[in-house]
């Protein structure tokens, strides 16, 4: 079933969300008209008095590459909603520019002393790629509380002891074992290895911690030296070194040693970005508060709920019961809103193309979700999605089907303007 359906007044103040088929009647009856397609919601044409709203707690699981939303109305969860960070992309991008601008002036350029000591960073700085995960979830817990009766934000505060997941053995007063410990060096592995069988890819089984290197033979409990195993694959494999027991196999050996050595890159954003998502929320008029990974999947698992983001976010902080009356969150990906870039540049740094200078042809614009009706040529059909333009008014629409180029905008009705993300169900 999909999400709730969000509803505002004549004077666009949120009251509580409807069932989908409430919604129906409302807009076939012409008492509500849609307000916004992502996330739907409506606005009643007839301004309701007295209509008593239900305090809604919006939830969230920050993550490093997804993040988990969840709109809980008592014990109820009404709505859900993952986001797609483009952190990575962000990275690559500036890494990009920053190596052409450099081979750009080692060309043909005069000398000119580095300049690298005279940038005063100010307090609080994120990386663009960090400070991206945070602006994101702050711009769609704005938009929520604009279109929900939000009362209270829940957010869950984990922190990834970095030195410990490297080394297990580390000792002091500030580093005695306890069960917290074990669980973030599990959860971490999941996340690492995808939740799968390190040897067999097995999915949604018991999966036990392995040695790649054999305890047996001197390995270590570094992280690097763990995946995750099957209870077939672990036992079969038992104190065998990794190289004879994948002696047939040396594609997945390959996959395995290059796979354990992967940076901590994931657990190092939520570190950096907790922080600063928390205060920044504080900000909002609306009560805070937190809760700690492991509560939250003490909750998923004691109210045996599936491993989604969505339900993560539902899980985190006090949770006595949970009713689950959405199966479908809306998946956004964030794309950004272009480039301020006046030209294209080919691989060595030099222009290729230019771009024009006005983004808008025949009224619409590249990144709008637009539907197009084809009623006759050799494209005939209906075609949902995100529109590229071009001058001449033909336009490419990507589908989830597939690209499709040469529609002309005669066809096609904008169902949602540009604003750097695309939806899914």
């Amino acid at each position: 079933m999909p999400n709730y359906v969000l509803v505002i007044n004549t004077n666009k103040q949120p009251l509580n969300p409807c069932h989908p088929s409430v919604a129906r009647k409302l807009l076939k009856t012409n008492k509500a008209a849609v307000f916004r397609k992502y996330p739907f919601t409506i606005i009643l044409k007839k301004e309701a008095t007295n209509v008593a709203t239900e305090p809604i707690q919006l939830k969230i699981d920050p993550g490093s590459k997804t993040t988990g939303i969840a709109l809980v109305q008592g014990d109820k969860v009404i709505f859900g909603a993952e986001i797609i960070h483009r952190g990575l992309a962000i990275k690559s991008s500036l890494d990009s520019r920053r190596a052409l601008r450099r081979s750009r002036r080692n060309r043909k350029t005069r000398y000119r002393q580095a300049r690298f000591l005279n940038r005063k960073r100010p307090q609080g700085w994120l990386a663009p790629s960090l400070q991206h995960r945070v602006d994101t979830v702050l711009t769609w817990v704005n938009k929520l509380i604009k279109l929900a009766p939000i009362t209270g934000i829940s957010q869950e505060l984990v922190r990834f002891d970095l030195q410990q997941l490297e080394n297990p053995e580390i000792s002091g007063i500030e580093y005695q074992q306890g069960k917290l410990v074990g669980y973030e060096v599990r959860e971490y592995l999941l996340n690492k290895w995808d939740r799968k069988c390190s040897y067999c890819n097995a999915e949604n089984i018991p999966l036990q911690v392995e040695h790649i290197h054999p305890k047996a033979k001197g390995g270590t409990n570094r992280i690097s030296n763990l995946c995750l195993a099957c209870e077939p694959c672990n036992t079969k494999k038992g104190t065998k070194d990794i190289k004879v027991f994948l002696a047939k196999k040396p594609e997945v050996l390959k996959r395995i040693l290059s796979q354990a050595k992967r940076p901590l890159k994931d657990a190092a954003a939520v570190n950096s970005t907790r922080w600063a998502l928390f205060n920044f929320l504080q900000a909002i008029e609306l009560t805070t508060t937190t809760g700690s990974g492991g509560k939250t999947k003490f909750n998923r698992t004691r109210l045996n709920l599936p491993k989604e983001h969505w339900i993560d976010a539902a899980c985190v902080g006090k949770v006595d019961n949970l009713e689950l009356l959405t199966s479908k969150p809306l998946l956004i990906k964030a794309t950004g809103h272009g480039t301020r870039q006046s030209c294209r540049t080919d691989k060595y740094g030099f222009p290729s193309r230019y771009v024009p200078r006005f983004k808008f042809v025949k009224g619409f614009q590249t990144g709008d979700i637009v539907k197009a009706v084809v009623t006759k040529g050799k494209k005939i059909g209906n075609y949902l999605g995100r529109i590229a333009v071009r001058s001449t008014g033909s336009f490419n629409i990507s589908t989830p089907n597939g690209l499709i180029q040469g529609i002309n905008h005669k066809y096609c009705q904008t169902i949602h303007k540009k604003d750097g993300y695309v939806y899914s169900m």
